[in-house]
């Protein structure tokens, strides 16, 4: 079989669930960012259909959508270097997932551990479609001939079994048609922790405020909140070897040497010997630098809801020229009969 040569492209999306925080955008949107450019082309999408897997308020569904197509603008995310959607606005995402819904196995499914964690002990309550959805998230990337998806540890799992999928097309029709998807896992801050629990995942679903950055948060409150960030009373080490047993510490460190596009021994090299008085307001002056002009462009994109919604239209034009022809030789592939 001839070995199919794919265009190098980039697929990654987020669910427009509400609350955007530091964690989604040192997990995710800076390093979408960084992509841009002439070595992939850039496809980032609001995952709007995967968000209904558990019920949806429709008018928070439409102001989420919103503000997290504002909170990639806002990052650096150009809507003329790279395609931005909202997924159900590509309807071939999810006519490919039904067919990799007939490609996956249930036993593949049952081993998904986000749906385990999300559907709970009342797991036969669960939506049929939170409990498949890791075909559409498949169908999401493969719709596009994907080759590189950036992603956070958590969803290593996902981007295994979108290769899963692939593979088995690819195998049971005796073509090469789907390439083998490969993650990109890389930054200080991939995974960014609780600033009141070390040990956490930043979180909007944590009850406290203060555990938190928000992309909406203004000046004062990212410096107040860093401040009043869970921290130990040892002065700051010299070397990555010192912040073990210490998961308050590293997790500021991550967040500065990710904000300052640092390694943590860069920062370390700076700053070991402070303590956290003084470190403390380093990193509030670093991520009010960075942070606050991203909220403020997120403000004034939410005063103009029809500037976002045409780039959101626009993008989903250009999405199409791509998904409409893999969709169309996805179902030559299966035996589906094309119109004439």
């Amino acid at each position: 079989m001839t070995q199919t040569t794919f265009t190098p492209r980039v697929f990654s999306g987020i669910q427009p669930s509400g609350g955007l925080t530091l964690g989604n955008y040192l997990g995710a949107i800076k390093r979408f960012v960084d992509m841009q450019g002439p070595d992939f082309e850039t496809v980032y999408c609001m995952v709007d259909l995967h968000a209904i897997t558990v019920w949806q308020n429709p008018a928070d569904l439409i102001h989420n959508t919103r503000e997290l197509c504002a909170g990639f603008i806002a990052s650096g995310i150009d809507p003329a270097k790279s395609i931005l959607i909202n997924q159900s606005q590509v309807p071939e995402h999810a006519q490919l997932g039904w067919v990799f819904n007939c490609v996956a196995r249930m036993g593949w499914m049952q081993r998904m551990t986000q749906f385990k964690d999300k559907a709970g002990k009342n797991a036969q309550n669960a939506s049929l479609g939170l409990f498949g959805y890791p075909a559409l998230m498949a169908a999401d990337i493969l719709v596009y001939h994907a080759t590189h998806v950036p992603v956070g540890e958590d969803q290593k799992q996902h981007l295994e079994l979108t290769r899963d999928i692939a593979a088995k097309f690819n195998h049971d029709y005796g073509v090469d048609f789907f390439p083998m998807t490969e993650p990109v896992i890389e930054g200080a801050a991939t995974r960014v922790m609780s600033l009141r629990d070390g040990t956490k995942k930043m979180s909007k679903s944590d009850p406290s405020d203060a555990s938190r950055i928000n992309m909406t948060d203004d000046a004062d409150a990212i410096a107040r909140k860093i401040r009043k960030a869970k921290t130990d009373p040892d002065a700051l080490p010299s070397e990555a070897k010192g912040l073990e047993d210490r998961p308050e510490a590293r997790n500021l460190i991550n967040i500065y040497a990710a904000l300052s596009d640092q390694t943590v021994d860069q920062v370390l090299a700076e700053v070991g010997g402070k303590q956290f008085g003084a470190f403390k307001p380093m990193l509030a002056e670093l991520a009010v630098a960075k942070l606050g002009p991203i909220s403020a462009e997120m403000a004034r994109l939410m005063d103009e809801p029809d500037e976002i919604d045409r780039i959101l239209t626009a993008g989903s034009l250009r999405a199409r020229e791509i998904t409409a022809p893999i969709l169309r030789k996805t179902y030559d592939i299966v035996g589906m009969v094309a119109p004439v």
